[in-house]
């Protein structure tokens, strides 16, 4: 018997994929686990929501939404495929909580899964990333950046790729 499907709707802003930052190689995807789409309130396995941002350091829109049917918090490891496939291209996750298992597949996947202790406003959670971005010292954000950067690909992966020899 097959496990059930995880059904999600995502919601992608046609005006991003044209936009400027759209071509800065310099920018991060970044989720918020939210019911309300303004506060980062929600444990990543039962998330209803993600609300994701593409940052550059000076600015940051809004470019996807990602939204889940609502989910308990029971162990049940079928429904974090189908959240982790919503979340790909992004950097990192703010969530309240994550189990194990999630952040175990989120640090695969490349998403950095970052926990907080209280429900936070995601203009906040925003402005600290671009500022953090310009500033550097993250390094959570300055690893995102250099694989950004290469296009996700080490330096030995490239050459190889190349076909180099000594």
């Amino acid at each position: 018997m097959n496990p059930p499907r995880q059904c999600g709707r995502r919601l992608a802003l046609a005006w991003s994929a044209t936009s400027a930052m759209s071509n800065n190689p310099a920018m991060l995807r970044v989720a918020f686990a939210s019911a309300d789409r303004a506060t980062v309130d929600q444990h990543f396995g039962a998330a209803t929501g993600f609300v994701i941002y593409a940052l550059d350091g000076e600015r940051a829109q809004l470019v996807e939404l990602a939204e889940f049917p609502p989910e308990s918090m029971d162990g049940n490891e079928n429904k974090l495929p189908a959240k982790i496939a919503a979340l790909s291209g992004c950097a990192a996750v703010y969530c309240l909580a994550a189990g194990a298992s999630a952040v175990k597949q989120l640090l695969a996947a490349g998403i950095q899964p970052l926990r907080l202790d209280d429900a936070t406003p995601i203009d906040n959670l925003v402005q600290q990333l671009t500022r953090a971005m310009r500033e550097g010292g993250v390094p959570w954000i300055d690893r995102a950046l250099r694989r950004t950067a290469t296009g996700g690909e080490d330096r030995f992966a490239r050459m190889a790729a190349e076909g180099w020899e000594e």
